[in-house]
C-alpha cells in the first residue's frame, strides 16, 4: 500500500482517481489546487504525489519545481496535451512520468509502483537521505553532490541519472532501465537522453568522470565502486 496525493481542480476526475485507488489498496489524500497540493505534500509525506498540470491558482509545473526544492518524492504528472515540449519541461523541472489524460486506473498503477521501484523506496518505509559511492556524496534531500567534498553543480535531472547509477553502484545499468526510472515507464528507446544527460555529468565531474562513469558499449553505463 502506497500514500499517494492527488492534485487535481476536476471533481469527477479526483473522486474517481480515489475510488479507484483506494480499491487497490492505497491511502489516498487529494488536494484541489496548487497550493494545498504543495501544503499537502510537506504535512503528509506521501509516496507519491499525482499532479495535474491545469491547477487554478498555479501552474503543476510550478508546483512541481516548488516541491523539488525540498522534497524528492516521485511526481507523476497528467495533462491533457501531449505536446513534447511539455513533457520535456515537466521531466526537466522535476518530474518522474508524465500521463496523458484519457488514461486507464491499471496504467497509472502501473507508473505508480514503477516510479516507487525506480527511486528505491519500500512503501512502507522512507527513501535514504544520502548515499555514498567511492569519492561521492549524494544528498537526496537537498539535491546536492559532491566529489571528493567538493560540492558538484548538477541540474534535477543530471542529480536524478547520477543518483539511479549510485543506488546501483557495480553494477550495470541499461538505457531502459535509466530511462524507466528518471523519466518514466513511457520511455524505453529515447536512449539519446541517457547519452546526452551522461555526457553532462561528466563534464561536471571533471577528469575523473571517465573512470567514475563507464560506459558498457550498446548496452548502459556502470558507476564505478571503487572511486577513491
Amino acid at each position: 500500500m502506497a500514500k499517494i496525493l492527488v492534485v487535481d481542480d476536476d471533481s469527477s476526475l479526483l473522486r474517481a482517481l480515489r475510488v479507484g485507488l483506494q480499491a487497490g489498496g492505497h491511502d489516498v489524500t487529494t488536494a484541489v489546487d496548487g497550493q494545498q497540493g504543495i501544503t499537502q505534500t510537506a504535512l503528509l509525506s506521501p509516496d507519491v504525489v499525482v499532479l495535474d498540470m491545469g491547477l487554478p491558482d498555479m501552474d503543476g509545473l510550478a508546483v512541481c519545481k516548488a516541491i523539488r526544492g525540498w522534497s524528492d518524492v516521485p511526481i507523476i504528472i497528467l495533462s491533457a496535451t501531449g505536446a513534447e515540449n511539455r513533457k520535456v519541461a515537466a521531466l526537466d523541472g522535476g518530474a518522474n512520468d508524465y500521463v496523458t489524460k484519457p488514461f486507464s486506473m491499471p496504467e497509472l498503477e502501473a507508473r505508480i509502483r514503477a516510479v516507487i521501484r525506480g527511486r528505491n523506496v519500500d512503501v512502507e518505509g522512507q527513501p535514504p537521505a544520502a548515499l555514498s559511492s567511492g569519492a561521492l556524496d549524494l544528498d537526496f534531500v537537498h539535491h546536492e553532490a559532491k566529489l571528493h567534498g567538493v560540492n558538484v553543480a548538477l541540474t534535477t535531472k543530471e542529480f536524478e541519472v547520477l543518483s539511479f547509477l549510485a543506488r546501483h553502484a557495480g553494477r550495470t545499468c541499461t538505457h531502459q532501465m535509466i530511462l524507466s526510472a528518471v523519466w518514466g515507464t513511457g520511455y524505453g528507446a529515447e536512449a539519446q537522453y541517457v547519452h546526452a544527460y551522461v555526457h553532462r555529468l561528466r563534464q561536471k565531474l571533471s577528469d575523473e568522470s571517465a573512470d567514475l562513469i563507464l560506459t558498457v558499449p550498446g548496452i548502459g553505463y556502470c558507476l564505478s565502486d571503487s572511486t577513491n
